[in-house]
């Protein structure tokens, strides 16, 4: 007889449907002393981990394709990822990470071949302030910027941010005290300004007056040797990609950035000195340099062809060898120029 009375198993939409009422009671009732609250959150967290299960599969069973469709169409038809963002301070650690991954792995998710997260947050653009304010918030830094990243894979969301005020938070962000949170930022502003390249390079070429004067200041002449390798990196990144070649030719007709970058030349860090070579020889390379960037370049010509002399990697790179040929050649060739005039 007890086969009879077997509850039936819930569907992912059941599921997203319980979650969003735990998640509308908890919301609702946050500074509650209820008995009833503990035992709900309990409920709830229980409830997200279902729902990364039904999206990641577990150790026994693959994720199915038609499970994933019906929870994602649940999960957007109402509010339940604006609650579930706006609630995580509320979860403890284990459901802020299982939600964290739900999240993620939304982004990802097609519904007859679109990607209905990215419509999703096309109207609801505050969620994106809200993640990207977490960073102020030590406790859920983290989880919010995991979240965000994932939420970067849509134009629509980078342009966003990108034509954000929050853009110019980032450079404070990046030097939160904490390693950590640092970290996180600076990986997912690496992300923001090299992902979508057209947006990226429209970005650059309308904000590059107060954008590299933030950059150069405050990161590349930042007093963290982290912050300065990261840094410089993401700036190789941005410059050497083609879609930037417009922008790349405006860096490097600066005389304030070629000393910037000499002096990143200098550093005691050979990782430092080694992305900074990667930008430094896109000034050598520059076939229409302009007289003052000549003129450093001459004058400082004995000292970069003797630090070029013995600029070597730990191990063999044929592609760094031949840049650094062509560098040491342009140098040399300014020399010849000169003495022929």
């Amino acid at each position: 007889m007890k086969g009879l009375f077997k509850s039936k198993p819930r569907t992912p939409a059941d599921i997203v449907r319980h979650t969003r009422e735990l998640l509308v009671y908890i919301d609702l009732n946050a500074n509650s002393r209820d008995p009833k609250r503990e035992e709900k959150m309990l409920e709830l967290c229980k409830n997200i981990r279902e729902l990364k299960f039904v999206l990641y599969g577990n150790s026994e069973s693959e994720p199915v394709v038609e499970a994933c469709t019906k929870l994602t169409q649940e999960f957007f038809r109402q509010n339940t990822l604006r609650l579930l963002i706006v609630c995580l301070p509320k979860l403890n650690l284990e459901a802020k990470k299982d939600a964290t991954q739900v999240v993620a792995n939304l982004q990802r998710q097609q519904v007859q071949s679109r990607l209905i997260a990215s419509d999703y947050l096309e109207a609801n653009k505050d969620l994106l302030d809200i993640l990207i304010s977490g960073y102020e918030n030590m406790d859920i830094a983290l989880h919010y910027g995991a979240m965000l990243r994932e939420c970067i894979r849509h134009q629509s969301v980078a342009r966003y941010i990108l034509e954000s005020e929050h853009m110019q938070k980032f450079f404070d962000y990046i030097e939160i005290p904490n390693f950590d949170i640092a970290s996180d930022v600076t990986i997912t502003f690496k992300e923001l300004l090299t992902r979508h390249k057209s947006t990226v390079a429209e970005f650059l070429s309308k904000n590059y007056d107060w954008f590299f004067t933030e950059f150069n200041s405050r990161l590349l002449s930042s007093p963290n040797y982290v912050t300065r390798r990261q840094a410089i990196k993401i700036l190789g990144d941005m410059l050497l990609d083609r879609s930037n070649s417009a922008v790349m030719v405006r860096y490097v007709s600066s005389k304030d950035n070629l000393m910037i970058l000499m002096n990143l030349l200098r550093e005691s860090s050979k990782n430092i000195q080694i992305e900074a070579f990667h930008v430094f020889k896109l000034f050598a390379a520059n076939q229409n340099k302009p007289p003052e960037i000549t003129s450093i370049l001459f004058t400082n010509k004995d000292k970069l062809l003797r630090f070029f002399r013995d600029f070597k990697l730990d191990k063999e790179d044929e592609q760094f060898e031949a840049d650094k040929d062509q560098v040491v050649r342009e140098i040399q060739a300014l020399k010849k120029e000169n003495s022929s005039e």
